[in-house]
């Protein structure tokens, strides 16, 4: 489960071995979770699923997310191999 970022209590992360699912994130802090799909050719992410997120932590997410972008890409194709 590597951890790819953390920044203002969110642990940023994704699971090594999830089978055939496509390019994602998570996102923890405290009771809240989500998870993004991400579409790194297009430069958009689309909310899979949340949990305890007000649309605050919603938007802050999202915003880091797009901020560490390139970022995430990498460390997704770096841990899966592709």
């Amino acid at each position: 489960m590597p951890t790819v970022l953390m920044i203002n209590g969110w642990r940023f992360h994704f699971y090594a071995n999830e089978g055939n699912e496509p390019m994602h994130i998570h996102a923890v802090k405290a009771e809240k979770e989500c998870k993004y799909w991400i579409d790194a050719d297009g430069f958009k992410i689309r909310e899979a699923f949340g949990y305890n997120m007000s649309p605050r932590d919603t938007r802050e997410v999202r915003q880091l997310i797009f901020e560490h972008f390139d970022h995430i890409v990498a460390e997704w194709r770096r841990v899966q191999g592709n």
